[in-house]
């Protein structure tokens, strides 16, 4: 019976300790907050590239058809661009929308070979410029990598004007498109191309050329042609907030 009792007590003691037990709270450690990635925010950042340009001929008309001829016109071929972007975007599920200004330096270094008529050197010879966009930006992302396409509007220019010098009047448009890739929440790097329009048309000056030259006494007239079209391909890095 003394052995029983024991038991009993034991048995009784074990249950007792299993009920509470399963009383007592769980501790379990703090959950961590890891941040979901967006592509929605303000960003800044600074680019840098290369651009080029149509070289713009220019069919100068003299007073006989022996003086008059084409002088092969300078291109922005192989020009350094470089600058600064700001802009906003917002993203729906996987679609990422936004607005995009920037502003670059050119150096167009832009020169003519204007051949016999050397009344004209020096006219039409630019060492640099400045270039602008204001574009609207649609793309895809696959999380962290970000596909777009952008076009706008586009000012200043890769296109200068060989009779003036003159790159920074000039508003056109542009389209063009990129990638972009985010290494972390907040800092983002992008690959881009741009098509650019912002020459100014045709363009006319005269020079009256004294008797006694290698070149007859008279009136000339050097117009530019209608060729456009400028493009840039460009590497940036961008900060997001």
């Amino acid at each position: 019976m003394r052995i029983k009792l024991i038991a009993a007590v034991v048995l009784a003691s074990g249950i007792a300790s299993s009920a509470y037990s399963a009383d007592l709270p769980v501790r379990q450690a703090p959950p961590v907050y890891v941040p979901v990635f967006t592509w929605t925010g303000f960003y800044v950042g600074v680019n840098a590239g290369v651009g080029w340009a149509n070289s713009r001929n220019v069919i100068v008309t003299g007073p006989t058809a022996a003086s008059s001829g084409i002088v092969s016109g300078g291109g922005g071929d192989g020009s350094f661009v470089g600058g600064g972007q700001i802009g906003y975007n917002w993203q729906s599920g996987a679609i990422v929308y936004g607005l995009e200004t920037d502003i670059q330096y050119v150096d167009i270094g832009g020169r003519v070979a204007w051949g016999p008529y050397d009344w004209w050197r020096g006219r039409g010879e630019d060492d640099g410029g400045y270039l602008g966009t204001v574009r609207a930006r649609l793309g895809y992302a696959f999380d962290r990598t970000l596909i777009y396409i952008t076009g706008g509007l586009a000012y200043g220019g890769l296109n200068s004007n060989p009779l003036t010098g003159n790159n920074t009047s000039n508003v056109g448009w542009t389209i063009g498109g990129g990638v972009e890739y985010a290494f972390t929440n907040n800092w983002s790097v992008k690959l881009e191309g741009l098509y650019l329009d912002t020459s100014e048309g045709r363009k006319s000056r005269f020079f009256v050329n004294a008797p006694g030259g290698a070149l007859p006494a008279g009136t000339y007239t050097a117009t530019t042609d209608n060729s456009s079209g400028a493009g840039l391909v460009r590497v940036g890095i961008n900060y997001k907030w």
